[in-house]
C-alpha cells in the first residue's frame, strides 16, 4: 500500500528537523574548535568574550576584524538554521490544520489565511531568534527610526494593503467561491475562476477574463448564484388575447419540463405577468441544474415554446388594429354556432316540450361562457336566475360538510345544472367548480320568459318534466320504479310567480 501524503510530509519534516537540530548542536563544538586551533596560530585567545594576545599585548586590527567576522558568521548561521527550522515547523502545522483538520474550509480561504498567519509567525520568530543571538542590539530604536519610512511605504502600498484586508474580509464572509456565477448591477458577470489576496478572476459568458481587485469588489452589489444550488431563472414570452390561458400554461409547462438543464425536482411555474396592449404577457420560472449554462437553456426554452405553439395553434402577438366587418362568412359562422346550441338544448329533458321555433329563440338568447380551471361557476347559497349546459370540459359539484367542501358528483359535456334557479329563482344548493377549462351555455331568465309568456301551457309541461326527473332519481336511489304523478302545485306556483305568469 503506497504511503499517504500525510505520512510523506511527516517523514520529510522529521528528517529535515533532525538534520537542523543536529547542526545546531554541533555548531558550539565547531566554534570552540575553531577558536582553539585557528586563533592559536595568530597568537591570540578569547577571554570573557574578548580577544587578547598570548604575549599580553594588544591584538592587531586584522585579528579583531577576523574574529568579529567569524563570530557574526556563526550568529548568522544560527539565525538561518533556526528560521529554517521554524519555517518547516509552520508549514507542517499549517498542512495538518488546513489539509486534515479543516479540510471542509474552501481552498482560497485557507490559502489566504495560512499565508497571513505564517507571515505573522515568521516575523515574531525572527525577532526572537535575532534577539537571542544579538542581545545587546536594541530593536526599539530601529522601529522608532523607521516610522517615517513606514508612513511612506504605507502610502505607497495603500491600494495593495486595501486589497489584502478586503480579501481577508471577503474570505471571512465567504459570499462566493470558485465555480459560482456572479452578476453585477450592470448585468455583467460570469463564473469565478480564482480568488486571491489581491482580487478575483471571472470568466465572462463571452469567454473573456475579467479581473477585479478586492477593494473594488467590496464596493459593488453582487448577485451570487452558488455552484451546486438550484438557481431560478425567468423567461418571458407573450401570446394573443384570444389564446386560452389554461391551454397555454399546460403546453408551455410540458415543453419546459423536457428541456435539458431544467431541474425535474421543482415543477416549472408558468404565470401571467401582465395583460398587455397587444396580448398576454407571460413569464416562466424554472430552476437550472447548472446555472453557468443559463443562456443556452433560456434559448432552448424559447425554441421549444415556438414549436409547441406551432403545433397547438397558439400565436405570438404583434402590434395590431382589429377591424370588425360583418359579412356572409361571419353570418354563416353565427348560424353554425346557433345550430349547435339548438342541438344541445334539444337534448335537455326539461326543454323537450319546446317546439323547434322556441328552441331556436332560446338558443339565440343563450350566452357562451368560458371558465378557468378551479374557478367557481356558481356558489352555494347565492341567488340565481340561470342554468348552464356544459359544451366543453367538466365541472365538480361540491357541498359543504362541516367546514370542508366535498365533491359529490362530476358533470361533463352535454350535462346541465342550475335548472331550479332558472325556473324558480331559488338560491343555489351547491357550489359548482370548473375542473378544467370549461365552456358552458348560460340560459337566463330573460331568455325563457318570452317563451313562457307566448305559451303559458309550457309551464305545466316543464313542471311535469322536473317532477318526473326528481321522482326518477328518488326511485332509482331506492331501487324502485318510476310512477306518473301530477305536477307539484308548489313548484308550479313558484315558476308562475317567478316569471309573472297568471
Amino acid at each position: 500500500m503506497p504511503p499517504s501524503e500525510l505520512q510523506k510530509r511527516t517523514v520529510y519534516f522529521l528528517i529535515f528537523a533532525g538534520v537542523i537540530v543536529l547542526i545546531l548542536i554541533l555548531l558550539p563544538f565547531i566554534e570552540s574548535v575553531l577558536q582553539t586551533s585557528v586563533l592559536a596560530r595568530f597568537g591570540v585567545q578569547v577571554v570573557e568574550e574578548r580577544l587578547v594576545s598570548v604575549e599580553g599585548g594588544e591584538p592587531s586590527m586584522m585579528s579583531h576584524t577576523l574574529f568579529a567576522l567569524a563570530v557574526n558568521l556563526f550568529h548568522i548561521a544560527k539565525i538561518i538554521l533556526w528560521m529554517a527550522l521554524m519555517v518547516a515547523a509552520v508549514r507542517f502545522v499549517a498542512f495538518l490544520l488546513f489539509k486534515t483538520a479543516l479540510r471542509g474550509v474552501q481552498s482560497e480561504s485557507s490559502t489566504l489565511l495560512r499565508t497571513v498567519v505564517s507571515i505573522i509567525v515568521y516575523i515574531v520568530a525572527f525577532f526572537i531568534i535575532f534577539q537571542s543571538q544579538y542581545p545587546n542590539v536594541q530593536l526599539a530604536p530601529l522601529f522608532t527610526g523607521s516610522t517615517i519610512i513606514g508612513i511612506v511605504v504605507g502610502l505607497a502600498l495603500q491600494d495593495t494593503l486595501g486589497n489584502l484586508f478586503a480579501g481577508i474580509a471577503i474570505q471571512a464572509d465567504q459570499p462566493f467561491q470558485v465555480g459560482d456565477v456572479l452578476t453585477f448591477e450592470n448585468k455583467t458577470g460570469g463564473v469565478v475562476e480564482a480568488v486571491s489576496w489581491r482580487g478575483i478572476r471571472i470568466r465572462t459568458f463571452q469567454n473573456k477574463l475579467l479581473v477585479l481587485s478586492n477593494s473594488d469588489l467590496g464596493k459593488r452589489p453582487l448577485e451570487v448564484a452558488p455552484k451546486g444550488n438550484l438557481n431560478a431563472r425567468i423567461v418571458f414570452f407573450s401570446t394573443l388575447n384570444s389564446n386560452s390561458p389554461a391551454k397555454t400554461i399546460q403546453v408551455v409547462r410540458e415543453a419546459v419540463r423536457q428541456v435539458d438543464n431544467v431541474s425535474p425536482k421543482i415543477r416549472p411555474i408558468v404565470r401571467i405577468r401582465n395583460l398587455g396592449e397587444n396580448g398576454i404577457d407571460w413569464e416562466i420560472k424554472y430552476w437550472a441544474e447548472d446555472y453557468t449554462k443559463f443562456n443556452d437553456t433560456d434559448a432552448l426554452i424559447r425554441q421549444r415554446i415556438w414549436y409547441a405553439f406551432h403545433r397547438e395553434n397558439i400565436h405570438f402577438p404583434y402590434p395590431t388594429r382589429t377591424v370588425y366587418m360583418h359579412g356572409a362568412e361571419h353570418a354563416e359562422g353565427e348560424d353554425e354556432m346557433l345550430d349547435a346550441a339548438v342541438e344541445r338544448l334539444s337534448g335537455i329533458p326539461i326543454f323537450t316540450p319546446l317546439s323547434d321555433e322556441e328552441l331556436q329563440k332560446l338558443a339565440g338568447a343563450a350566452k357562451n361562457r368560458v371558465f378557468a380551471p378551479g374557478e367557481a361557476i356558481v356558489r352555494r347559497g347565492r341567488e340565481g336566475n340561470s342554468m348552464f349546459v356544459i359544451t366543453r370540459g367538466s365541472v365538480e359539484i361540491q357541498i359543504l360538510q362541516g367546514s370542508e367542501a366535498k365533491t359529490i358528483n362530476t358533470l361533463r359535456e352535454s350535462d346541465y345544472f342550475g335548472e331550479m334557479s332558472l325556473l324558480t329563482g331559488e338560491p343555489r344548493t351547491a357550489t359548482v367548480i370548473a375542473a378544467e377549462e370549461t365552456q358552458v351555455l348560460q340560459i337566463g331568465k330573460g331568455a325563457l320568459k318570452p317563451i313562457f309568456e307566448a305559451n303559458p301551457e309550457l309551464v305545466d309541461s316543464i313542471c311535469r318534466m322536473i317532477e318526473e326527473r326528481k321522482l326518477a332519481l328518488d326511485e332509482v336511489a331506492e331501487g324502485g320504479t318510476v310512477s306518473e304523478s301530477a305536477p307539484d302545485k308548489g313548484v308550479l306556483a313558484s315558476i308562475r310567480k317567478f316569471f309573472g305568469i297568471r
